[in-house]
């Protein structure tokens, strides 16, 4: 009796020990496909950062048919990737979503135009065609042409060229410029056969208007519960420390994300490339917001003229209670 008493307790140690030491589940939803962009991620994940923190982690891709806010919101994932802008957006429409954690300290959003549409500076748009990405994807340059005084409407204004996830427009002659990421579309206009004498790039950066992007997002609610903080902090640290651990090695960085891409659709050249160029958005951030930088975007997305991305200042909207525990 008594030895079966010894081994009742043991198996409930032991059950209680296993449970007390299981990995939090974590789930990341990503802004768009399995690429460099997000290598920082894919890098915890094969260099088990996030084991080493106590979370089995997975990351579902994204793509054109994928809205981030409404997975989080419907509870398909614990954390997402979005832009800032996208991200006001939605909480001022009822989405309550909160930055918890800004890995991107830059923009690598800018606007390519072919030199032979005779653009030199953005005064030359007016008349011209712009490809424009939407999905949410559209307010920073709603913002910018506000801020010009330029009209999105045709006319005297700008023609608004709803652009698919592709350069055809100013490959084909159906736009002057496009949408392109400094690390990812610009570089599939050269791969087409134009130089870069042949195109000329305003970079949001330099324009004033640079909103923040890829910040990781949760739902408000779920900061309340202490223990999804203890969560989020840990998988804040452990991608952090993927993102500086891939600054540092780029090509092997963009190796891991390749093993990552189930589609096959990515190549060597172009990921390796990526990650060099990902790799200088990321640098200098520690994964806490800069209020100075928060500041900006909402300056930026509210002075939208008669027709703001946001119309009200947000509350709210980002937290630092995540990153400082994550940078204990």
């Amino acid at each position: 009796m008594l030895n079966h008493l010894k081994g009742a307790i043991c198996a409930a140690a032991a059950l209680t020990a296993g449970t007390a030491y299981a990995a939090d589940d974590v789930t990341l939803q990503l802004k768009w496909v399995t690429q460099a962009q997000f290598a920082g991620y894919y890098v915890a994940l094969e260099n088990g950062f996030y084991k080493d923190e106590d979370l089995n982690v997975t990351i579902k891709p994204g793509g054109p048919d994928v809205a981030p806010v409404q997975v989080l919101m419907g509870g398909g994932a614990d954390v997402m990737i979005d832009w800032m802008p996208s991200a006001l957006a939605a909480r001022e429409q009822g989405a309550p979503v909160v930055n918890i954690a800004q890995p991107f300290k830059s923009s690598g959003m800018m606007l390519t135009c072919r030199t032979d549409s005779g653009i030199e500076t953005p005064a030359d748009f007016p008349g011209k065609t712009l490809g424009v990405w939407f999905f949410g994807n559209e307010y920073p340059f709603l913002s910018w042409m506000s801020s010009l005084g330029i009209s999105t409407e045709g006319g005297d204004g700008v023609t608004v060229l709803k652009q698919g996830f592709n350069v055809d427009p100013i490959l084909q002659g159906q736009a002057e410029c496009v949408s392109t990421m400094t690390y990812n579309e610009y570089w599939q206009i050269i791969d087409a056969g134009l130089t870069d004498q042949d195109l000329i790039t305003f970079k949001y950066e330099d324009q004033g208007v640079a909103t923040l992007e890829d910040g990781l997002y949760v739902k408000e609610e779920r900061l309340d519960d202490p223990a999804f903080v203890d969560q989020m902090a840990r998988f804040v640290r452990a991608s952090m420390k993927g993102w500086k651990w891939a600054e540092e090695n780029p090509e092997d960085a963009a190796m891991i994300v390749l093993e990552y891409d189930e589609t096959g659709a990515q190549t060597e050249a172009h990921q390796i490339r990526m990650m060099g160029e990902v790799a200088k958005l990321t640098a200098g951030s520690d994964g806490a917001l800069d209020p100075a930088d928060y500041d900006r975007t909402v300056s930026t997305l509210m002075g939208g003229g008669s027709d703001p991305v946001i119309t009200k200042m947000p509350e709210g909207a980002w937290t630092h209670v995540v990153t400082d525990a994550a940078l204990k």
